[in-house]
């Protein structure tokens, strides 16, 4: 049986859609914090059992039978992160998983300025020691978070934020449609190239396709990172969060995120969604 956590998640229900594609629902198990919000996908004949990966003893109930495991990132960052990720793996790894998946990223490394990246490196490495093949999917940075990043440019014409570099903005969907592959078709072993979109963004050109999506102009405007940080807390944004969109601009005008590679087109197939298309379903 392949187990998806995290599947009530953007991610993780994207990816349980694409492997109902690819195999029978009697072969899919999801592990939920919370079931009833996997009612639907109970109702289609998939396996919902809860499970936390807070609690190692309600993993055991749901991977319970797995052939397969996707490990789906948890949304926060530092010790206690990697410790949930290697609680799961070594949970898949107790109920004999074949092969665990887990969702990385292209920025993946422990000297990273963007705090989810030297999350990931941890528990990769966690992936390395556990004694089970694994797939690391080595995702790009979502194009959602583009959409995100705009903001209220959408309605001021202004996009005022820290100077910043080219990012490779990779769909959901598409990165879904990848893990869902990985799982069904086992065609993938160890640490992925780098699974993202066809270019490079910056905010510059986001501003640019925003503009054309929305028929409106919006003009990009740099400003320090210390104003953009107290600008956000001055709106509730909380400390933390201020700081990991600081440091996601300090990362990205490194160049942490610009990498672009073939590998995700090729396993789907296809050109990858650009960046504009999720724009523009996003602004209409």
């Amino acid at each position: 049986m392949i187990i998806v956590s995290g599947a009530t998640g953007a991610l993780g229900s994207a990816v349980v859609e694409r492997l109902l594609d690819r195999v029978a629902p009697d072969r899919i198990g999801v592990c939920v914090r919370n079931p009833a919000k996997a009612q639907g996908l109970a109702d289609r004949g998939v396996r919902v059992r809860q499970g936390d990966f807070a609690d190692p003893t309600s993993l055991d109930h749901a991977f319970e039978g797995a052939s397969r495991v996707l490990v789906v990132s948890v949304d926060s960052t530092g010790e206690a992160a990697v410790r949930l990720h290697e609680t799961a793996i070594h949970a898949a790894a107790k109920a004999g998983a074949q092969r665990v998946v887990y969702t990385s990223h292209q920025g993946a490394a422990p000297d990273s300025l963007f705090p989810p990246m030297p999350d990931h490196a941890a528990t990769e490495a966690v992936l390395r020691d556990a004694g089970v093949p694994f797939t690391v999917l080595r995702n790009g940075f979502y194009a959602s978070s583009a959409v995100q990043l705009l903001g209220a440019a959408l309605t001021t014409g202004e996009l005022a934020v820290p100077q910043d570099g080219p990012v490779s903005w990779t769909a959901h969907a598409d990165l879904a449609e990848a893990a869902a592959i990985a799982l069904a078709d086992d065609v993938l072993d160890g640490v992925t190239p780098a699974l993202t979109g066809a270019e490079a963004i910056d905010m510059e050109g986001v501003a640019a396709l925003a503009s054309e999506v929305t028929g409106r102009p919006i003009r990009r405007v740099v400003v320090p990172a210390e104003d953009y940080r107290a600008t956000l807390l001055g709106h509730g944004v909380p400390e933390h969060a201020a700081d990991l969109l600081v440091g996601l601009f300090a990362a990205s005008h490194r160049a942490e995120f610009a990498e672009v590679g073939p590998a995700l087109g090729d396993l789907l197939g296809r050109r990858p969604t650009p960046l504009r298309d999720v724009l523009a379903a996003a602004v209409r």
